[in-house]
């Protein structure tokens, strides 16, 4: 009779991740964030968000510009999807900082070119 390493489905397991680690030096995803962060001004984005004494803090543009950029480069159009990748792939986490956009935000953002003051 034939015998199987022992397995169980129940077990915990802990994985520490360094979500800069993630985004590798000659890949898309890399010369997008050196582009978003390094070669464009974004300080149009600035004059939308009226939060500098009130209101709740705004999502970083250049995070959703990346993360929304990026699930275009891989034929993903839908809001609701850029939300779930961003909860579920690795590459959108380190993309977003682990700062999992709502959908709406997301959707806000693509539509009207700003986010909403009230982080999710």
């Amino acid at each position: 009779m034939a015998r199987y390493k022992d397995y169980n489905y129940d077990q915990l397991k802990l994985l520490p991740i360094s979500f800069s680690r993630q985004i590798l030096p000659g890949t898309f995803e890399h010369t997008l964030d050196y582009i978003v962060s390094h070669e464009l001004k974004l300080t149009i984005f600035d004059a939308r968000h009226n939060n500098d004494e009130t209101g709740a803090p705004a999502y970083d543009p250049a995070i959703l510009l990346k993360i929304v950029l990026y699930a275009y480069s891989r034929g993903i159009t839908s809001s609701r999807e850029i939300e779930q990748c961003c909860r579920e792939n690795i590459i959108f986490m380190a993309l977003s900082a682990d700062t999992q956009p709502h959908f709406t935000t997301i959707a806000n953002f693509i539509q009207h070119g700003q986010c909403p003051c009230k982080s999710r």
